[in-house]
């Protein structure tokens, strides 16, 4: 067969091909050996493949049914090899960037309500991971901001956290400490630091990023975002190894921003931080830099509740105060999806990829957090516990001589006389989860404490008046307590002779005659001249008691009670010294000193009483008590008047 025949037989066998098959002159050369015909065949095969290709594209931006599954990851890992970003994640990063571009205080609502129909709109964790990007960027990467700036943020991502969920929120604090991490370990890494620093952010701070997301992770705090178990262990990050000024900057932005908080939520944690402190400051005080003598004084002032606030933090406070109140309200009028904050720690975000995340429900999870507790607890045990165990057993020791014959008054011993301040001790006590009845107990072994103390010791009274403040139980123990110590002192008519009779040895207190002491009964009258001049109860409380036939001791004690009442009227905190002329005060304020007596000259028989001790008392005092007397003298018959009148 000719090559003609071979034409006609292939035209026959595929119509129309021989159109394709044909050179610029028209004529068609065949599938012959040779170059030509092979590169004719892979040009077919490449053209196929681009159709095949361009197919797909158009495929996978269509989304028909039977195009192939792409995963989440995979489709990330393939975005990210080729480094093209699809046109609706461009689209998405340029919608949320305008709404936080446009986000301020008054529209902060508007601009929430925005997210959350973007959310609807697209993938839940496409705009999880570009608004967390978006904000963990423009927070970390400027080296100024104001705290209103940081706290606006911090804002949003708690209230995001309240409505789209704790999806939101977890995996922003993952993404904020990834970060943190990140910049803090190229800070520490000498190498690294050149790099950190380029011409376009030469004359910037350095560690710039580090000192903006402890901001911002103390401002989430603050918004109950996260507990103060990440915060604590952020500080004990910071305290590992030495204390550079750059560590020592950031714990001063910590404290600053949330010391009180940290101090409400866990002060037991505060204490072993600042021990810690103490622990790596050099031996001469002199090697010590300004900003390092700074922190140390703002930490014991946070452990003591002296805290300073400069004029910067406060606007920052009052943009939290607002954001706080503005969060309160969204609680009222939405429906709220998380409730408590993230209870997660350090090294729980720092092992999520390996382990998995507990604190999501339906995430995977790869350990055994009660296990790793109880190992970790071990060795932190052995050193620990001993001091502490010998401090206990001590102080059991010291109360069972002090008379304290029963566990619950053992244990409330061991509270006072280990506890750092008077807020620390009233914590402790509410943990100790007393009944009504066993409550009473407390203000029992305070008088106690107090009244064997050599010299007049103030923390006792302000325990009380803290406890006043809590319950208005207290106030009734107090008046009780009062009433047992003038039955001691000899006046057996005080709360009725049935009291008296069926009244038992614990009741006491430990207080009676053979023991009550010059000592005891000055002190007791302090301290109870604290509690009437501050309103922890009434002078009502001396309702029971005759003026007209007191014994010599009780004539003493309600003397010296007096004069601790008319100088603490005068006084913001209670008296250290234990000479009455250094005691009085110099002001003269009638009004503080009228409203003390006004609420007890309600009862009659009290203001008749109290106004013919004066009379007969303070008669040839002169100064301070005399003014203060005359005073008084007159607001109980002016009350009495009135009384006679209606």
């Amino acid at each position: 067969m000719d090559v003609d025949d071979e034409e006609a037989d292939f035209s026959g066998e595929e119509p129309g091909s021989g159109e394709d098959n044909e050179s610029e002159d028209g004529e068609w050369h065949g599938f012959g050996a040779g170059s030509d015909a092979d590169a004719g065949a892979d040009a077919m095969k490449v053209s196929a493949s681009n159709i095949e290709t361009e197919g797909n594209s158009e495929a996978d931006l269509a989304g028909p049914s039977g195009s192939k599954y792409v995963p989440p990851h995979l489709r990330k890992r393939a975005e990210a090899d080729s480094g093209h970003v699809s046109e609706a994640q461009m689209k998405l990063t340029k919608q949320l960037k305008g709404l936080l571009n446009r986000m301020s205080e008054q529209n902060i609502a508007s601009i929430i309500e925005g997210i959350e129909d973007v959310y609807r709109n697209n993938r839940r964790h496409d705009v999880t991971e570009t608004l967390s990007n978006l904000i963990v960027d423009g927070i970390s990467l400027h080296s100024m901001h104001l705290d209103q700036y940081v706290v606006l943020h911090a804002a949003l991502v708690s209230a995001l956290h309240k409505l789209v969920g704790i999806e939101f929120a977890a995996f922003f604090v993952q993404r904020v400490v990834t970060c943190y991490d990140g910049h803090f370990a190229d800070l520490s890494n000498p190498a690294k630091i050149k790099d950190v620093v380029t011409p376009r952010n030469e004359g910037e701070p350095l560690g710039k990023e580090c000192s903006n997301l402890a901001v911002l992770l103390s401002e989430l705090y603050n918004f109950q975002v996260i507990s103060s178990v990440l915060m604590y262990d952020v500080i004990r990050a910071l305290l590992d190894g030495d204390l550079s000024e750059f560590k020592v900057e950031l714990l001063l932005k910590v404290a600053r921003n949330s010391g009180h908080q940290l101090r409400q939520d866990d002060p037991t944690a505060l204490k072993s931080i600042i021990q810690i402190v103490h622990s790596k400051l050099p031996s001469e005080a002199n090697a010590l830099s300004s900003r390092t003598r700074f922190m140390v004084e703002t930490l014991s002032n946070l452990k003591n509740n002296k805290t300073k606030k400069a004029a910067g933090q406060m606007a920052g406070n009052e943009a939290v105060d607002r954001m706080k109140k503005f969060l309160s309200g969204l609680s009222k009028k939405r429906h709220v999806m998380s409730h408590e904050p993230l209870r997660v720690s350090l090294e729980d975000l720092r092992s999520a990829d390996t382990k998995g995340k507990w604190w999501l429900v339906g995430a995977a999870w790869g350990g055994d957090p009660l296990v790793e507790h109880q190992q970790q607890a071990e060795p932190h045990a052995a050193n620990e516990i001993v001091p502490d165990t010998l401090s206990q057993n001590t102080l059991l020791k010291l109360a069972k001589k002090q008379g304290m014959n029963t566990d619950i008054r053992r244990s409330i011993f061991v509270v006072l006389m280990s506890s750092d301040d008077y807020v620390d001790a009233c914590e402790r006590l509410s943990q100790l989860k007393l009944t009504e009845v066993q409550q009473r107990e407390i203000i029992r072994v305070i008088l106690h404490c107090c009244g064997n103390e050599k010299q007049y010791n103030p923390y006792y009274a302000l325990v009380v008046q803290q406890l006043c403040r809590s319950t208005h139980a207290h106030t009734i123990t107090l008046q009780f307590c009062l009433w047992d110590f003038l039955r001691d002192l000899g006046e057996t008519s005080v709360g009725g002779a049935e009291i008296l009779k069926n009244l038992s040895e614990d009741d006491r207190a430990g207080f009676n005659v053979k023991r009550i002491s010059p000592t005891r009964l000055r002190n007791v009258a302090r301290a109870y001249g604290w509690w009437l001049a501050k309103d922890c109860c009434t002078l009502a409380i001396l309702k029971p008691v005759d003026f007209t036939v007191l014994k010599q001791q009780a004539h003493t004690f309600l003397h010296e009670l007096f004069v601790h009442v008319f100088a603490n009227t005068q006084l913001a905190t209670p008296l250290l010294t234990s000479e009455r002329k250094g005691d009085l005060p110099m002001t003269r304020n009638k009004s503080s000193l009228e409203e003390v007596f006004l609420r007890g000259s309600k009862i009659q028989a009290v203001a008749v009483g109290l106004a013919y001790f004066f009379q007969t008392t303070f008669k040839e005092e002169g100064g301070f008590l005399k003014w203060a007397s005359e005073v008084a003298l007159e607001t109980l018959r002016a009350s009495m008047e009135t009384v006679s009148v209606i």
